[in-house]
Parts: structure tokens; C-alpha cells; sequence
């Protein structure tokens, strides 16, 4: 058996061995959860550092592997193993438990959702035959019942702490939630007004927690349309006799929560309501992060400072970027440029705020 070079916990947190040559090409991965220990405050904490102080989570640094993987078996203990593959285009499949990838993949990540003192967690990862992923995809899009999460000083499910008008989004399942202070995960959300907000996916809810709706097939309520939030049927068809997957009684049909920033502010919303939503990550393409010192950077509907807003994209934020162009000179945390990206029809930033952007045509 040839095994690999172990690296340094502090740096990756996973140890790797080589499997002799199979049918499906094989790697086993032994986590270092043998270390966690509950502390006065029930955190758990690695030999490595990794806590889940914040969140109940501990999440490893990316793993890099000498081949593709797409497959997976987990072995833990006092916790659910969730994993996750980087894409060719630096996005990142969702999390799953399933034992199955979106894509084949060279790096992987892995997520414990703790549940009790974890004694072991081991990976065996495979390439088996699968569809390919599409090159140019289309995110999924549905229209959905928004609204205003609220709870300032509060802590989200990734950790991160509600402030005041703060720019972020709530979706009822761990699979699109991106880890604290990324925005891997992100949303594009335009109301009826014609405005539009980008905000990145931080917390986990409204009412359930394993509904990723928006996917086919989909956690739980699989009887469900694609597109349809189990709230949503709950409230306006009773389904689950109107109950939530916690049997509490539906209140209104939610499929996602809004930060009061994105709710007021980007969407200039008042009350609850029904609101186009994108999944971001669910497409391929170019992309980018919104990079601004301010938490927000107005989204224009021209190339120039001057041009209307017509929506607010949060820090961190992704956007899918349509076509680059030339526009008014702006120095921003990316450097000074006259380049401004089209992320929706009749919607521009300015690049100089838009980290990680490659492959761009020109509009």
C-alpha cells in the first residue's frame, strides 16, 4: 500500500492514504476528531484548533487529491459528515450528506455538523461513471415568499453577528450556506418594485432546515414540486397538515429570509413579499465576490456613478458576471479601472470592487 505524505493538521486537518488500484479509483481520508473533547461551554474543539464555538460546525480546510473524485462514504461518529467539491470554475458544488457529488472533483472540503462528542470520522472518496456537469448553465431561479429575519446582535448559522441593516440571506437547508465570511453561497433576489439585491447565504431557516427546494431531487419533501418551499405548500395547501418539519404551525408560506440591509435598503421593501430568487452557485460561468470597505456597493444601471441605482450587492457576495465593458474610472479595493461588469440585464458594478473575475466577453 503507498501512502501519502500526511500534512500538518494546523494546515489541511485531513490525513491521506492511497488505496491500491481498483475499479473506481479509491482514497481513504481519516479526519482528526479523535481529540474533540466538550468543554465547560459545550464547544468542541480539534487538536488543530478547529472549533464549533459559532456554529456547532467544524470546517476543515480544503483537501487537494492527485485525481478527480465524485463519490463518497463516510464513517462518524457523534456528528453528520457534509462534503463539498471545487469546480472548474472556482464555485463550489453544495454540501452534501448523500454520498454523492455534483461534479467530479480534484479538491474537496469537509464539514462536521456536531452532535455529540466525536470519537471518529473517515472518508473513502471514488470516481465512478456519471453524467457530465453541463459547461454554460443557467442558475435555477423561483419565485418565492420573502421575508425580514431581523434579530440584530444575534448570531446567524455560520457564526456571523446580525448587525443593524445588515446584507445577507437565510435559506432552510445547510446545503447552500456559505461558510462565515464567504459568500460562496449567494443569492440574487429582485422584487416587483425592479429592484435587486445580492446577498450571500448566512443563516439556515425560514421554519425548516433540510428543505433545499430549489433542487431536484431535494432532502426532504420529495413529493413536492421543484421550486416549491415546504412552508409554502404548508401554509397555502396544508400540506404536513400545515405543519413545518418541527410540527410547528406555518404561519406564512417563506423560502427565504432577508437581513434587514437587504430587505429595506436593496429591495426597498416594506412588508413581506413575493421576490424572484436566483441561486447563484447553481450556475457556471464567469463570477466574482463584491470586495467594498462600506458592507454595500450600489448596483447601477449604467457605467458611471452618475447612472440610477436600481439595486445594492452586500459584501461578499457573488455575482454572475454577463459581459465586461468600458465605463467611468473608479478606484476601489481591487485597484483603479474603467472596466464596469454586467451582472443582470440593465445592472453594473464597477469591476474595481469585484475580487476573483477571469474569462470575461466583452458586452
Amino acid at each position: 500500500m503507498n501512502r501519502w505524505a500526511v500534512f500538518a493538521l494546523v494546515a489541511l486537518g485531513l490525513a491521506t492514504t492511497a488505496m491500491p488500484a481498483q475499479a473506481d479509483t479509491e482514497f481513504e481520508l481519516d479526519i482528526p476528531v479523535a481529540e474533540y473533547s466538550q468543554e465547560s461551554t459545550g464547544v468542541f474543539r480539534t487538536a488543530d484548533g478547529i472549533s464549533t464555538n459559532d456554529t456547532g460546525m467544524a470546517i476543515y480546510p480544503p483537501k487537494d487529491l492527485p485525481m478527480a473524485v465524485n463519490a463518497f462514504a463516510a464513517k462518524v461518529s457523534g456528528a453528520q459528515l457534509d462534503l463539498r467539491g471545487k469546480l472548474p470554475d472556482g464555485g463550489w458544488t453544495e454540501w452534501t450528506d448523500t454520498g454523492f457529488l455534483d461534479a467530479s472533483t480534484k479538491t474537496v472540503q469537509v464539514r462536521l455538523v456536531v452532535n455529540e462528542s466525536v470519537r471518529t470520522a473517515h472518508l473513502t472518496l471514488r470516481n465512478v461513471p456519471s453524467k457530465p456537469r453541463a459547461g454554460a448553465k443557467t442558475p435555477l431561479s423561483y419565485r418565492v415568499f420573502a421575508t425580514r429575519e431581523g434579530l440584530v446582535g444575534g448570531k446567524t448559522a455560520n457564526g456571523h453577528i446580525i448587525r443593524e441593516r445588515d446584507h445577507f440571506a437565510a435559506l432552510p437547508s445547510r446545503r447552500g450556506l456559505s461558510p462565515k465570511q464567504t459568500g460562496s453561497y449567494s443569492v440574487q433576489v429582485c422584487a416587483a418594485n425592479g429592484r435587486c439585491a445580492w446577498a450571500p447565504v448566512w443563516d439556515v431557516g425560514p421554519w425548516n432546515t433540510r428543505d433545499d427546494y430549489w433542487n431536484h431531487p431535494r432532502q426532504e419533501w420529495q413529493d413536492l414540486p421543484q421550486g416549491t418551499p415546504q412552508a409554502q405548500a404548508a401554509y397555502q395547501e396544508s400540506y404536513n397538515q400545515g405543519l413545518d418539519q418541527f410540527g410547528r404551525d406555518v404561519r406564512n408560506p417563506a423560502g427565504i429570509d432577508l437581513g434587514d440591509g437587504t430587505f429595506w435598503d436593496a429591495l426597498e421593501l416594506t412588508g413581506n413579499a413575493w421576490v424572484t430568487v436566483t441561486y447563484l452557485w447553481t450556475g457556471s460561468g464567469p463570477h466574482g465576490y463584491i470586495r467594498t470597505p462600506d458592507d454595500t456597493l450600489n448596483v447601477r444601471s449604467g457605467t458611471d456613478s452618475n447612472a440610477p441605482i436600481v439595486g445594492i450587492a452586500g459584501h461578499l457576495a457573488q455575482v454572475r458576471v454577463e459581459c465586461e465593458t468600458v465605463g467611468e474610472e473608479v478606484t476601489g479595493t481591487q485597484g483603479t479601472s474603467d472596466r464596469w461588469l454586467r451582472i443582470a440585464r440593465g445592472s453594473y458594478v464597477a469591476r474595481a470592487f469585484v475580487s476573483g473575475v477571469t474569462s470575461v466577453v466583452t458586452c
